[in-house]
């Protein structure tokens, strides 16, 4: 039975109304003769392309080392512009971009991935870049399906992210644990619940599985059901009405959430990517699913021989689903004084040399075309079949409605909390799914009636 979230419901319409009155209020800024602090809706200007611009980094302490290299490459090669690093956590980097918008400060070039684009375009903080990517050095040598990604995340034929690499969700098993418990490698789903349930031995801390209860669960709990069901597509052949609460994805969710406790830690209940990452690599646990990002912390913990990094399980008749391999990119935000300085570090970044040395150190697919054949690809070896798994015809993604400008809050304010009651046994799983997709219907329509 459908249970109709009415709190959610009219969180959705404060967060319309807060995305409405900053773009009045950004245009009334810009009307009044804004002073250029950078707030969404200045219009900003090409500048000399020399000077100082401001980089924010989307996942600052992560990525910092890297960031700085490149762009002491950049400065090196552009000896007349400076790069101001700034590094922030991927959990604040949303918060802090929406802040920025409404009250100014924004930067001139900032990460701006698939998931957070919907919500920044529909404030009108970020430069249309389609253009200029047509008359760089860029144009051709980027992945068309990333490219394709970031335009579906906006949901128009606009550009507002140069994508720099697609950060796929892996299976990673110790291959030295399945070895010495005689089991097959988790290439479906069938071998993956066997492997949970014969590497745990609670008593001796030993589990077969992480499971991720906490920020961040719910597309990993997507891609599980998903990956289960088979189903290919978020949307009906309506467009109007989800999968999410299709009886297959129900019942793959069932199956699922009842690996908590019996077959993994207590702690995954709370535990986020970092702290599911780090109990994984300090402890006696048989499989994880994370992405591309963390396989750097396994080669520390483990070294390359104790483990390895697969696609997700494929189903039963062979085939493999997953929901949106998550694509990351670079966007200039619209309030900058100097886009012609921003555009030339995005393209350096971009780049053949700088998108190879970023994506070898993230672990990552690398969105530039001839960095994906250089031969660190090959060598990683989980990079190497993600980057198959995408290319190869074996593999379905279904796309996330990243476009819907509630789609954060519903996936993650809405939702994380009662996944973690589905995980405790206080809520069904058919529950938890019919939630879910109530309020995304009603997202689909109101974003509907205002493209209508």
């Amino acid at each position: 039975m459908k249970n109709s979230n009415h709190r959610s419901s009219t969180g959705r319409q404060r967060l319309t109304a807060a995305v409405a009155l900053s773009a009045v209020l950004a245009l009334t800024a810009t009307a009044c003769g804004d002073d250029g602090s950078g707030a969404g809706g200045d219009k900003g200007a090409d500048g000399s392309g020399t000077g100082k611009i401001v980089f924010w980094d989307n996942n600052g302490g992560v990525r910092t080392d890297v960031w700085k290299e490149i762009i002491a490459d950049f400065e090196k090669a552009n000896p007349d512009i400076d790069v101001e690093y700034v590094g922030i956590a991927s959990t604040e980097y949303q918060s802090k971009v929406d802040t920025a918008i409404q009250g100014g400060g924004l930067p001139d070039v900032g990460g701006v991935g698939a998931a957070m684009l919907a919500g920044f375009a529909a404030q009108g903080a970020l430069e249309p870049l389609e253009k200029r990517l047509a008359g760089s050095s860029l144009n051709g040598k980027l992945n068309d399906d990333m490219l394709e990604s970031l335009k579906a995340a906006g949901d128009s034929d606009s550009l507002y992210s140069v994508p720099t690499s697609a950060n796929n969700g892996v299976l990673y098993y110790r291959t030295d644990l399945f070895e010495k418990a005689g089991l097959d490698e988790p290439t479906t789903w069938d071998a993956f619940y066997k492997a949970a349930e014969e590497l745990t031995d609670a008593g001796r801390n030993e589990f077969g599985y992480t499971i991720r209860g906490g920020a961040g669960s719910i597309a990993q709990a997507l891609d599980a059901m998903y990956g289960q069901s088979g189903i290919t597509s978020f949307w009906d052949s309506s467009g109007e009405k989800t999968t999410v609460n299709d009886p297959k994805n129900v019942e793959a969710l069932e199956k699922y959430a009842v690996l908590f406790k019996k077959v993994t830690p207590a702690a995954d209940l709370n535990n986020d990517f970092t702290k599911m990452v780090a109990q994984w690599d300090s402890g006696t646990i048989g499989m994880l699913n994370h992405n591309l990002g963390s396989y750097q912390d396994h080669v520390k913990a483990f070294g390359a021989d104790k483990f390895r990094g697969i696609p997700q399980p494929s189903g039963a008749d062979g085939k493999r689903v997953q929901v949106s391999n998550p694509v990351d990119g670079l966007g200039m935000f619209k309030s900058s004084k100097n886009k012609d300085a921003a555009w030339k570090f995005i393209e350096f970044a971009a780049g053949h040399e700088s998108n190879s040395k970023f994506n070898q150190s993230a672990g990552q697919v690398p969105a530039n075309l001839d960095a994906a054949k250089d031969p660190w690809v090959s060598e990683a070896e989980p990079t190497k079949l993600a980057a198959e798994a995408l290319s190869d015809g074996s593999t379905t993604i279904v796309q996330l409605p990243y476009y819907l400008p509630d789609w954060n809050t519903i996936s993650k304010a809405d939702n994380e909390p009662n996944f973690q009651k589905v995980l405790l046994g206080k809520m069904s799983a058919e529950e938890f799914c019919d939630t879910l997709a109530d309020q995304l219907n009603e997202a689909q329509a109101e974003w509907n009636e205002q493209k209508g």
